[in-house]
């Protein structure tokens, strides 16, 4: 895959400043500062690199959602954090996962559920409950007057602009076996989706405390029976591909049990076994990055483990 911007703006949209960084307690953040793309607005990119990065070595990329909150919590809305730079680092050097690089992709802010939300999935649903899942987004205060879904755009400023630009400028290994994708709740839901729709990029997904509902509610609620549609269709080769999924049972998470036991049994019927797909419940966990933070070590060592 050819390299989508020139050098030149790389180079210029690399933010160095470290005022303007995420404090790290290991490796180093570099920041590409407002990317611009032809398919979803611009955004931030922060990309952490593990102690003693050099050239010299070839690493596995992991790409996770959300990446505002991933790395230092005096800077999030909520002062969180998923403190993926100790995770990482303290994995890494206990050998339990191979070296890695972490590019943390910003939301979309109030754009985040039409970026995040499986479009595939959603169109399917009929044009009347659509315009019922709008209103609730809406409602929630969650997106803009007019959006449409845009996921598939998300996925494609994903493989076609954001994936060569990290291969020409770090040291990766860009096969799928080495490239992985993870997010939680909405996050979770793009990274399956990621997975589905591009089984030739990404090798491997971790969907934390998936938003199933993709709303706030359960009753007469179109939305999961789409998702459960979707994945018997779409899930691809549990031969080459892994899947970790978990969620808790607190606040948001009370919502998720039963149709992830759905999901379950989806997997299993596709001929995913113990070796390449985990499902995990947390008693007492609720949705916050506080216990994402707590449990992070568990689908990184799935993933990333040391052959």
């Amino acid at each position: 895959m050819k390299l989508i911007l020139p050098l030149v703006l790389i180079f210029t949209i690399i933010t160095m400043n470290a005022q303007q960084l995420p404090k790290v307690a290991f490796g180093v953040i570099q920041k590409f500062d407002s990317l611009p793309s032809k398919y979803v607005a611009a955004r931030n990119v922060d990309v952490w690199l593990p102690e003693n990065y050099t050239v010299e070595k070839k690493y596995d990329v992991l790409y996770m959602q959300d990446g505002q909150m991933l790395f230092d919590s005096t800077t999030t809305w909520n002062k969180q954090e998923w403190g993926v730079d100790e995770t990482v680092n303290q994995l890494i050097s206990e050998k339990k996962i191979r070296e890695c690089i972490v590019v943390g992709i910003w939301n979309g802010q109030k754009l985040r559920h039409f970026e995040y939300f499986p479009q595939k999935a959603f169109e399917a649903i009929p044009q009347h409950k659509r315009d019922s899942i709008y209103n609730d987004i809406l409602k929630n205060d969650r997106g803009y007057k007019g959006v449409k879904m845009q996921s598939d755009n998300y996925l494609r400023f994903l493989v076609e602009e954001l994936k060569p630009l990290i291969d020409e400028r770090y040291a990766t290994r860009p096969e799928k076996e080495h490239t992985f994708i993870a997010g939680s709740s909405m996050g979770a839901l793009i990274s399956m989706y990621a997975i589905c729709e591009y089984p030739e990029v990404f090798g491997g997904a971790a969907c934390i405390s998936t938003h199933w509902p993709g709303l706030f509610t359960l009753e007469n609620n179109p939305v999961p029976e789409a998702f459960m549609t979707y994945l018997s269709e779409a899930l691809p080769d549990p031969k080459t591909h892994k899947f970790y999924f978990d969620h808790g049972t607190e606040t948001l998470d009370a919502l998720y049990p039963s149709i992830q036991k759905q999901a379950d049994s989806i997997l299993k019927s596709k001929g995913f076994t113990r070796k390449n797909w985990i499902t995990k419940v947390f008693k007492g966990d609720d949705h916050s990055e506080n216990s994402w933070k707590q449990r992070l070590h568990i689908p990184l060592e799935f993933l990333l483990k040391k052959k």
